[in-house]
């Protein structure tokens, strides 16, 4: 995959070295030469374009017209989002990505705008905060459908009102499946006579809504 990366600050370098270790063809763009200097000790030289990130001769020289995705990661939200613009409009980029670094400009960050998936570091880790101290035990695992839904672990506890009954028994939200059942690590692929013990892992797949009701089901009575 061809990946160009505008904005070589720290996320963007170690979001580098990830792709480029995982075989993806990699450029990264920066206009700042101090950043510039720290890029070139942690990637090969020719993975390395200096230019201003919003000028299209410079992203053309950087190979976006074949890039499959651009992720924009400079220091400002303005240039973020003229290059997602640039992305999708001037260049036909199929996958861009962006971050917005005030979360108050989040809004802007929009399919209209060239934005297929906007972040926001402050928003992630409040609501990575917000998870875990919701969830208990439980672990997320995946995340699926941009945040929207939930690869999910969690222990059926001892003091469970569902160990004991078979799947088909219990009230599951309407947006969650069990997928596996892992006892005496042995895998099993869940059916509605399915019985859940204490102990056993469940794998889950729920939307995010239904995660603080998943957790109630499979943890102790209140």
């Amino acid at each position: 995959m061809n990946v160009l990366i505008v904005g070589g600050g720290q996320v963007g370098s170690y979001l580098a070295s990830l792709l480029l270790n995982n075989g993806h063809h990699v450029k990264v763009v920066e206009m700042r030469e101090k950043q510039l200097h720290a890029l070139e000790r942690a990637l090969p030289a020719d993975s390395i374009v200096f230019g201003n990130f919003t000028d299209p001769i410079v992203l053309e020289n950087a190979g976006i017209h074949k890039s499959d995705v651009v992720v924009a990661l400079t220091p400002t939200d303005e240039a973020n989002l003229v290059v997602s613009t640039l992305a999708r409009y001037e260049f036909g980029v199929k996958r861009v990505i962006a971050r917005a670094n005030n979360p108050k400009n989040s809004w802007l960050f929009t399919p209209e705008m060239g934005v297929d998936v906007g972040l926001t570091e402050a928003d992630l880790m409040a609501h990575v905060v917000a998870e875990e101290m919701s969830l208990g035990d439980m672990m997320i695992m995946h995340k699926l459908r941009r945040g929207q839904y939930s690869l999910v672990e969690e222990k059926v506890h001892p003091a469970s009102s569902v160990s004991g009954k078979a799947l088909s028994d219990l009230h599951l939200p309407a947006e969650c499946v069990l997928v596996a059942v892992i006892r005496n690590n042995e895998l099993c692929i869940p059916r509605g006579n399915t019985v859940l013990m204490a102990g056993d892992e469940v794998l889950a797949v729920s939307h995010v809504s239904q995660l603080n009701t998943l957790a109630k089901i499979l943890g102790p009575v209140e």
